[in-house]
């Protein structure tokens, strides 16, 4: 188990830069998930991490021991493809053992490993095949990608994973790192995330269905204070909520803090979409000229064409600037 540090890390290709001086730490045994849309150089930092990209700036330390100049397999580290990137030539006991082989470790220590890790993956009747023998399921297996949370959980071995699905890196992660354009836009455990966004993308890119958005003018009396949204629609906000009267803000709210229900704030909404998912129902609306999701249990008496009252959870409001696209606080 190790700890490792990027420290201002930066990579270009030619005259392109992808990673823009990227710093943060992981501690020792966590489960850190890089995580962003494709091309935002979370792979990229993974392989600068794995020794497979050399560093353009910056430093990477593993343990407190800069390795930007030592090579992939002096690194004490394995990495997983999504690609299963076995060697076809080579049985399964063959392939997971390679790397021991390649330090030249003692054969007997070798198999007793191999031995053990195919327990663990339910591939010891396996061992002997070669990867076309093998089914997909089986080779992710071989390439241990299928079973690395569950592997983690096991052995607590510091673990970083890249993902573009957020979802995955929701339910997988210690710590979730969300990067666009080759930066950091927030750093923190999944709930973190989910319910204090630093930004408009943040806010956009975790949770799955994306919180609903709109722009509009913030508005306060003595009572009350809600947002007059362009393309229609009173969207109430707490009294506490940050923001000064007249200021333009950008009003975000998770489907799952929407309900259909009368009340006295509610908004009233066109349904256009009805999709049941069972327990939950998914509805798609029109307030004014805005499209919102909502997440509903159970199955509410809605039908295309309806119009239903909207009612939100204040409380769980979020307030952007819709310029710089940071939270208000």
């Amino acid at each position: 188990m190790a700890t490792v540090s990027f420290r201002e890390v930066e990579k270009s290709f030619g005259a392109t830069k992808v990673i823009h001086g990227i710093g943060f730490d992981i501690a020792d045994g966590e489960f850190t998930v890089l995580v962003g849309p494709s091309g935002c150089g979370k792979s990229t930092l993974l392989r600068m991490l794995a020794g497979l990209e050399e560093i353009s700036g910056g430093t990477i330390a593993i343990d407190g021991h800069v390795v930007n100049d030592i090579e992939s397999k002096d690194r004490d580290i394995a990495m997983v493809f999504q690609s299963y990137a076995l060697y076809p030539h080579m049985t399964v006991a063959d392939n997971m053992g390679f790397s021991l082989r390649l330090r030249k470790a003692d054969p007997a220590l070798t198999k007793e490993r191999v031995g053990h890790a195919a327990k663990i993956l339910n591939l010891v009747p396996y061992l002997a095949r070669y990867p076309r023998e093998l089914s997909g399921g089986q080779r992710q297996r071989v390439a241990m990608r299928a079973e690395i949370k569950a592997l983690h959980q096991r052995l607590k071995t510091t673990t970083v994973y890249v993902t573009h699905d957020q979802v995955e890196a929701m339910t997988m992660a210690d710590r979730i790192v969300v990067m666009q354009d080759g930066r950091i836009e927030q750093i923190g455990t999944p709930l973190e995330l989910y319910d204090h966004p630093a930004n408009l993308f943040v806010a956009q890119f975790i949770g799955s269905p994306a919180m609903n958005v709109v722009t509009g003018t913030l508005r306060r009396n003595a009572d009350n204070a809600w947002v007059d949204a362009d393309g229609g629609g009173r969207w109430p906000l707490a009294t506490n909520a940050p923001g000064s009267d007249g200021m333009r803000v950008a009003y975000g709210v998770r489907p799952s803090d929407l309900g259909v229900a009368a009340g006295a704030r509610s908004i009233a909404a066109e349904v256009i979409v009805v999709e049941p998912t069972g327990a939950e129902t998914e509805l798609l609306v029109r307030v004014g000229t805005n499209e919102i999701v909502v997440v509903v249990h159970g199955r509410p008496n809605a039908e295309p064409g309806a119009t239903v009252p909207l009612a939100i959870d204040s409380g769980a409001v979020h307030l952007f600037d819709p310029t710089s696209g940071e939270a208000l606080s």
